[in-house]
């Protein structure tokens, strides 16, 4: 019978971060040149890169604190594999997609493109909130962030489609390769909901907080990566009517779901051996699907005036986001199955969703 204390990560977690550093450091050090990143023309972006920034610390830091004790952990460890994952997702854009002889350019637009590809590791961490610890968390992270990359360059290289729409396939592969991970973590003691991973009024204030912030910048989120101005001016539209009509049918569909018409924070629980515990399938992953699907279909109205090569062009759109969800299954699933290793030092199951397993709580220190 295992011990319900969680392993100690003292050795492990700062031993894998610094090392992890100092590689990416000598990598920058000599792969990569900063000449060309204070130009006016790159300054520009900033105020967006701004709107990304907060959605991806504050909106899905915030939004993940819904466990009402597992608050200091869904916000940090947020913060920590944004921030890892950003520096590891620079440099395998850099080497995948640059082409230039040299060192390869470093610039406020290629951070931007990592903060957005990041966030796929964020949507999968709600598949597996307070279930996994922060070296098993940080390994996701720098696996997911290279398959992600990875995918995308196949999608721009091979079946030429637009880099912008490559990076807006980032919930879809965020979301499969989250719950294919998390098919490995199940446990059957998670098929009720036990008294920890329940919420508070106070957990669900800040979650929904985080989601507003999710909700209020994904317009720039949707929209940043686009060159032409009325190209992107629909976007920025179009994603606020859409995330708008969302939010009202929300309300109408939650009420409808009670039994006493009352409004909840959650609803449409999974029927497969895969505990969501933020419920990223139907947050992002079933929304990723309809938008892929919904954009062939307008691709294949807005051309249908020229027919010839319509098919082709179809079958390319419908190839592109079905190969990033593969992919992302496929993915999730060996990385799943590489976590369950006990070199990982996994938690005991009577230890998720408990922030006192990693987070030190001074006033609880003499308490009986």
């Amino acid at each position: 019978m295992g011990s319900d204390y969680p392993p100690s990560l003292r050795c492990g977690l700062p031993g894998l971060i610094l090392s992890l550093e100092t590689a990416f450091i000598l990598i920058f050090w000599f792969c990569f040149s900063n000449e060309s990143g204070s130009t006016p023309k790159d300054l520009d972006i900033y105020p967006a890169f701004q709107d990304v920034n907060v959605l991806v610390i504050l909106g899905f830091g915030f939004l993940l604190a819904f466990l009402k004790r597992y608050g200091f952990s869904s916000t940090g460890f947020n913060l920590l594999i944004a921030a890892l994952g950003v520096q590891w997702a620079v440099l395998v854009e850099g080497f995948l997609f640059s082409s230039s002889a040299g060192k390869m350019k470093i610039s406020l637009h290629s951070i931007l493109k990592a903060s957005i590809s990041v966030t796929a590791v964020l949507i999968s961490a709600g598949a597996l909130l307070g279930k996994a610890n922060p070296i098993q968390l940080i390994w996701m992270a720098m696996v997911e962030v290279a398959a992600f990359v990875t995918s995308r360059w196949i999608n721009v290289k091979f079946l030429k489609v637009e880099e912008h729409t490559s990076l807006m396939h980032v919930p879809i592969f965020g979301t499969y390769f989250g719950l294919a991970v998390s098919w490995w973590l199940y446990h059957s003691s998670l098929s009720e909901k036990v008294e920890k991973e329940k919420s508070n009024p106070i957990s669900d204030l800040f979650s929904m907080l985080g989601a507003l912030f999710v909700w209020m910048f994904w317009p720039s989120f949707n929209s940043v990566l686009i060159v032409d101005l009325m190209e992107r001016r629909n976007a920025i539209c179009n994603t606020y009517y859409a995330i708008a009509v969302s939010a009202v049918a929300a309300f109408a569909l939650s009420s409808l779901s009670s039994r006493n018409g009352k409004i909840r924070m959650t609803y449409l629980n999974s029927v497969l051996k895969i505990h969501d515990t933020c419920g990223v399938h139907y947050m992002f992953g079933l929304p990723g699907l309809l938008g892929a699907i919904v954009n062939v279909i307008l691709f294949i109205i807005i051309k249908r005036a020229n027919l010839s090569g319509l098919g082709y062009l179809a079958l390319i759109e419908v190839g592109s986001f079905m190969l990033t969800t593969a992919i992302g299954l496929g993915t999730g699933f060996i990385t799943g199955f590489i976590l369950t290793f006990k070199l990982w030092k996994t938690l005991p199951a009577s230890k998720y969703f408990d922030d006192q397993a990693y987070w030190e709580f001074p006033h609880l220190a003499y308490r009986l």
